[in-house]
């Protein structure tokens, strides 16, 4: 570890090595080579994506010998996932004690990092987690367990085969193709769509008015340019009030929220999800019982956590307004018009906190194929479909987080694609993403390919048993030579 890190620090992550040695991680790597088509060794695993499902992930398949790996992502060095850039809140919405990234490893919990620079009475003390300390834990963890990521690099397109994935990367030493046995796209809440921003006629995004004064709530926004001015904000999710909350101690006069509904909603049904038997079951549950499971999650909406609600409510220049959803957004060059069915308001700068569409449609790295994945739409009723069509473009993954072919064997090599983000909810639950059910998840995931991958390697490993020589007797008399 850097040696800028606290001593406590540096003597948690000799702990955790120390445990690492006694647990025999990371297992060796077990899984015989295997040359592409270009005639290089293929990697047995690459993971899109280094936010908390990707170094997960990574921290899992490691464990379970699957050590021929790349990790890539295509931001900074810090700026993986939303913890560093859009999260805006000052501390996640999880009770603190809830474990995840760690896998099991006491030394790698975040209580074990928290008490190694607070102690245990700070460790008491704590509320819940802050944000900006759950990006150096992260970052610590992964240090620790000695995941290597390739940042600023992006996968620019897929190409699924019988054999594996044809990848084309695009990083700092340039354009790169390279084929690896599994794919996990791990890219968090947008990795199987992309930001949801409702279409307005008024509103074209590209013109630098829109650019300059209308945001979704994962843009880079800087607040300060709109001190003592006016904000809008379309939604009512936590985001929403965090945006909101930012803005407001930035200096914003006014930062007035717009609800379609008449009220918030009052109960997170996600909570009650929260146990072993939900995590390790819900994939084994017919799709008639999971589509109405989520289906419903879903129609019952997510309150605002009530701190990112009082953290507005301090504000005088807060408000809601429900039952009032945009009809139409116009930019100009000195402010922004909404209309509503009740009125006209003009601010400095709006902001969507809209959340993320899944929709495969909007993934360019699965551009060439989309329209051949199999999707929730194409297991249930047309009705049903179209009463839930958010819930209708997820995507319908195998029992291994794997994509499946919307007509079987026309495109075999789908299956050596993993959904391990937010587009793998309808068909295994939460468990990629939020931290619940992270472990279960990464866990499950993990086995599943080192399971595909020993399959796939019978033959080989076979012969390796054959060629097995190990003489236990050599040193008795009772060796008898062969």
């Amino acid at each position: 570890m850097p040696s800028e890190l606290p001593a406590g620090l540096n003597q948690l992550a000799a702990d955790a090595r120390r445990d690492f040695a006694r647990l025999n991680f990371p297992a060796a790597n077990w899984v015989p080579a295997t040359n592409g088509p270009d005639g290089k060794p293929m990697l047995d695993v690459l993971i899109v994506g280094a936010g908390l499902c990707g170094q997960t992930a990574a921290l899992a398949l490691t464990r379970d010998g699957v050590r021929h790996l790349r990790i890539v992502d295509r931001a900074a060095h810090g700026r993986e996932g939303p913890w560093g850039t859009y999260a805006r809140m000052d501390t996640l919405r999880s009770p603190k004690h809830l474990t995840g990234p760690d896998l099991g490893f006491p030394s790698l919990t975040f209580r074990a990092w928290y008490e190694a620079q607070h102690g245990a009475d700070g460790w008491q003390q704590l509320y819940k987690v802050a944000t900006k300390d759950w990006l150096a834990y992260l970052l610590w963890v992964r240090d620790t367990a000695g995941l290597a990521v390739e940042n600023d690099t992006e996968v620019t397109s897929l190409d699924p085969g019988p054999m594996g994935v044809r990848v084309d990367l695009r990083g700092p030493a340039g354009l790169e193709t390279i084929y690896a046995r599994k794919v996990v796209l791990a890219g968090g809440r947008d990795g199987s769509g992309a930001a949801c921003l409702p279409a307005f006629a008024s509103l074209d995004r590209s013109q630098a008015h829109a650019t300059e004064r209308v945001f979704h709530s994962s843009d880079h926004i800087d607040f300060e340019r709109f001190r003592g001015g006016k904000i809008g904000i379309l939604g009512a999710s936590a985001s929403a009030f965090d945006n909101a909350a930012v803005a407001l101690e930035a200096g914003a006069a006014e930062a007035r929220l717009f609800v379609r509904r008449p009220h918030l909603p009052q109960v997170n049904k996600s909570k009650w999800i929260v146990f072993p038997g939900f995590f390790l079951g819900y994939r084994e549950l017919d799709d008639a019982t999971r589509w109405q499971t989520y289906t419903y999650i879903f129609s019952e909406g997510v309150p605002p956590p009530h701190e990112s609600v009082l953290r507005c409510d301090r504000h005088a220049g807060f408000a809601i307004h429900f039952d009032e959803p945009w009809l139409d957004v116009s930019p100009a060059p000195n402010g922004v018009t909404v209309v509503t069915a009740k009125a006209r308001h003009t601010f400095d700068a709006v902001i969507m906190a809209t959340g993320f569409s899944v929709d495969l449609a909007q993934r360019p790295e699965l551009a060439s194929f989309h329209d051949r994945i199999l999707l929730w739409a194409d297991r249930v009723a047309p009705q049903d479909a179209h009463r839930h069509p958010e819930a209708a473009r997820f995507p319908y993954l195998g029992p291994g987080f794997e994509l499946v072919e919307r007509e079987p064997g026309a495109m075999p090599g789908l299956s050596h694609v993993h959904v391990f983000n937010a587009g793998s909810t309808m068909s295994h639950a939460a468990v990629a993403g939020d931290i619940p059910g992270l472990a279960f998840g990464a866990n499950h995931l993990s086995q599943a390919i080192a399971s595909r991958l020993f399959v796939a390697s019978a033959d080989t490993l076979r012969l390796a048993l054959h060629a097995f020589d190990d003489r236990e007797l050599e040193p008795t008399r009772y060796f008898v030579r062969h």
